[in-house]
């Protein structure tokens, strides 16, 4: 990789960050058609702490259990490192430059053109099948209350709802996510409390005996499936934690996006501790690894049965389908930001760019919804061909993601100390050793999925689509730079 550190700067290109003609340069808009700082603190505040809570926390975690007993806290552990990494390299570039196109405008600058174009796309893409299996995952549990309503029905109503809400404005967007971020939180953090009071034997009316830690150990080891377990539990949780990074790009459009940035960064590493070690510790100690109803039942219905809640299932289905909506939520707004951050720059349609009055990328919403709807009828349609397809060729997207933060850190680290050195307030730890131990680890867990059946053909169809979206950048960036060349050449001429 080659770095273009003056690209930006020579190309004059709005959208970059922290260039004077950006339209959010420390959240406030540059004339009436950029973004708008609609999202409050405590609308950041709540993004941060719910973006690390998918439903994939919710929904997989049985099968990593099953899979790795309980050294699988072994793999959240691991996992939770590398996402703490990524997020703290990326926390030191947002706030010292914050932009609604976070990593995918810092690699522009960093990497090159082709590299901001590039990782822009996929993550774009990645969010827009996201939009699909998160709608047909509420359709699922609303049909499950209300049968009157077909299933495409329900995943067509929670898609226009959430559109309309994105639609509205970037404030609406925050007040829906703060409320179904509240619920998860609280919920989380609930179970927790109610969880170790059992798992002591200190909770009145628990149905549990309270054997302490005894389960971790007393089913065969903590590693009854040997320590290569780990390895494979962590292939199936990674992508539970994608969305993290959520907040960058939200921290744009924010009343003081440095501090909300720094705030969430700092903040990352307990609630990794406590949403996922603590959640999953708990239902290790209330129940041995290898109780049927864990893969039954789901892991924190197993849990909540073993305590003597009443309903389990149920108010575990309205908590997923909060993080289903959650998800659905941020996923529209971070498709559309990414989308008008490309469009900024010149790598996406000009339209994609345009703000109306309040503030609101229109044609990136409604161009990201599109593509989300046309995939959920791919997923009634064709479930098993064309939808299989999407779903595998962007399930390596969130490595690609992070790996692309890494390398762009290393680069960007220079120029911010040589143009802004006082705008350097948060910084990696250990740099550049940690970075480099960061991209260590997630090419070792792409390589290892390469062992895996399922792990494999994600990362063959992420890596030829991930080659397509390059070639498409590099051939622009030479066609550009060959147009800007020959305009050189016939304004000497001209002189002459």
């Amino acid at each position: 990789m080659t770095s273009q550190p003056s690209l930006a700067k020579e190309d004059g290109r709005p959208g970059d960050p922290g260039t004077p003609d950006s339209p959010v340069v420390g959240g406030a808009p540059h004339g009436s058609g950029g973004l708008q700082a609609g999202l409050k603190n405590r609308h950041l505040s709540m993004i941060a702490i719910g973006g690390v809570i998918g439903a994939g926390l919710f929904v997989g975690s049985s099968s990593g259990i099953a899979a790795a007993g309980p050294a699988i806290l072994l793999s959240y552990a691991l996992v939770g490192l590398m996402v703490v990494s990524v997020m703290r390299m990326l926390g030191e570039m947002a706030a010292a430059r914050p932009t609604s196109g976070s990593f995918s405008a810092y690699a522009d600058r960093a990497l090159g053109r082709w590299a901001g174009f590039s990782i822009g796309w996929l993550y774009w893409f990645f969010w827009v099948v996201v939009l699909a299996v998160e709608a047909t995952a509420g359709a699922k549990i609303l049909h499950g209350w209300v049968g009157a309503v077909p299933q495409w029905g329900w995943a067509l109503i929670v898609m226009i709802v959430l559109t309309a809400t994105n639609l509205v404005s970037v404030s609406s967007y925050g007040e829906f996510e703060f409320w179904f971020a509240g619920i998860k939180v609280v919920a989380i953090g609930a179970f927790v409390v109610i969880g170790l009071l059992a798992v002591f034997g200190i909770l009145p009316g628990s149905d549990n005996p309270g054997d302490g830690f005894a389960h971790l150990t007393d089913a065969g080891g903590f590693m009854p499936k040997g320590a290569g377990a780990v390895l494979t539990g962590v292939l199936m949780v990674v992508f539970s934690f994608m969305g993290s990074e959520i907040v960058t790009l939200a921290a744009g459009e924010s009343e003081d996006p440095r501090r909300a940035v720094t705030k969430a960064t700092n903040s990352v590493i307990w609630r990794i501790g406590v949403f996922y070690l603590g959640s999953i510790l708990v239902v290790l100690t209330l129940l041995k690894w290898n109780d049927p109803a864990i893969v039954k039942d789901g892991s924190y219905v197993a849990a909540l049965n073993s305590i003597g809640i009443p309903h389990a299932g149920q108010i575990m289905n309205v908590i997923v389908l909060t993080a289903v909506l959650s998800c659905l939520n941020s996923g529209l707004y971070t498709a559309s930001r990414m989308a008008f951050s490309l469009g900024q720059r010149g790598d996406a349609p000009r339209a994609f760019a345009r703000t109306n009055a309040r503030g609101v990328p229109q044609a990136a919403i409604l161009c990201s919804v599109l593509f989300g709807f046309v995939a959920v009828f791919f997923n009634y349609k064709w479930p098993d061909t064309v939808f299989d397809f999407l779903l595998n060729s962007s399930g390596a997207v969130a490595l690609f993601v992070w790996l692309v933060i890494c390398f762009t850190q290393l680069r960007m680290r220079g120029i911010i100390l040589r143009e802004t050195p006082e705008k350097l307030t948060v910084k990696m730890w250990l740099f550049p050793y940690l970075t480099w131990a960061t991209i260590a680890m997630i090419s070792f867990v792409l390589v290892y999925m390469l062992t895996d059946d399922a792990g494999r053909k994600q990362v063959l169809l992420s890596l030829l689509v991930a080659a397509v979206v390059v070639a498409i950048a590099l051939v622009r960036d030479f066609t550009r730079r060959g147009a800007v060349a020959q305009s050189g050449v016939k304004d000497e001429v001209t002189a002459e």
